[in-house]
């Protein structure tokens, strides 16, 4: 029994060593596929058969590029709702569909418009195509496109998986080979971690074809704001006016003027009371002081009058 555990332990090891080395030449295998190593290879004849089949599926790798495609478009539309419906038509006759879409709606008193952005998906090789029929929809103020290149990511990841699947198989002939508990854990364990990573793996494999399937175009949709109400949309000029129309105007212009004073006077009162007491104070002392004064000059002059009389 020990020797078996010694043995299935030994065999964990090198099967993980084998992987980690699996792994490295099979990304190796994938930077030659992208063409990264490739400048040596070209000057050394290949007498093997494997390699020259590996070479071949590089070149068709190379020339088979995986690209994501995207596009920008921004358009100053009358319609917003027609013209959400008229791109969804062509993205439906090119074999797209609509992923994502919002809208806002803007109001200016009583009146509305409405700006949004839609998000298409279109078949990679009608890309260009309806890029041009959505900046036809409505006069362009913005557009760009962009490319990115995942054709290393893909060879990585498919090398990676390969790998992976090959330890998954020579785990599960070890599982079923177990007849130890611990030793059936422990390959279940490492059994289990290798299973995830393939999911993880293929997860991000089929999003990136997804994304080199369908392109993405991103269509900003802007209605124009109405212009500000003027006097051409309806009001009328003082001397189109009939007469009663102008004697309420002015009832109300007065009525208007009339609230604005009492509501001034009302709000200049607690100032005039705080202002008024102290300076209403000094005016009355210093017009008492000015009574007394000519009070006194008064009585002067009347006694100096009566002297000159006497004398």
């Amino acid at each position: 029994m020990m020797v078996r555990r010694k043995l299935l332990v030994l065999s964990l090891v090198v099967l993980v060593a084998v992987a980690g080395c699996a792994g490295m030449d099979g990304n190796d295998a994938a930077k030659d596929a992208s063409g990264n190593r490739n400048g040596d290879a070209g000057g050394s004849s290949q007498s093997d058969s494997t390699a020259a089949d590996g070479n071949q599926r590089s070149a068709l790798v190379v020339q088979q590029r995986a690209l994501i495609r995207t596009g920008n478009v921004t358009i100053a539309v009358e319609n917003f709702d027609q013209t959400e419906t008229n791109l969804s038509r062509l993205a439906r006759q090119r074999g797209g569909f609509v992923s994502d879409s919002t809208q806002r709606v803007h109001r200016n008193g009583n009146e509305t418009w409405t700006t949004g952005r839609v998000v298409f998906r279109i078949p990679k090789e009608n890309f260009s195509a309806f890029f041009e029929e959505a900046k036809r929809a409505g006069e362009v103020q913005e557009s760009s496109t962009g490319t990115k290149d995942v054709t290393d990511q893909l060879v990585d990841v498919e090398a990676r998986l390969t790998n992976l699947r090959s330890q998954r198989e020579k785990l599960r002939n070890l599982y079923r080979n177990a007849s130890d508990t611990e030793d059936v854990l422990a390959v279940q364990k490492r059994l289990s971690n290798v299973q995830s990573e393939i999911e993880r793996l293929e997860a991000k494999q089929q999003s990136l074809k997804r994304q080199v399937a369908y392109s993405t175009v991103t269509v900003t949709i802007n209605e124009p704001r109405p212009p500000s109400e003027t006097k051409s949309s309806g009001q009328k000029s003082w001397y189109e006016t009939g007469v009663l129309a102008a004697f309420l105007d002015s009832v109300d212009g007065s009525l208007v003027m009339l609230r604005a004073i009492v509501v001034g006077v009302a709000y200049l009162l607690p100032y005039l009371v705080v202002l008024g007491i102290p300076v209403g104070g000094v005016y009355v002392w210093r017009r008492r002081n000015s009574d007394r004064r000519d009070t006194m000059d008064d009585k002067k002059a009347t006694e100096n009058k009566t002297g000159e009389n006497d004398d």
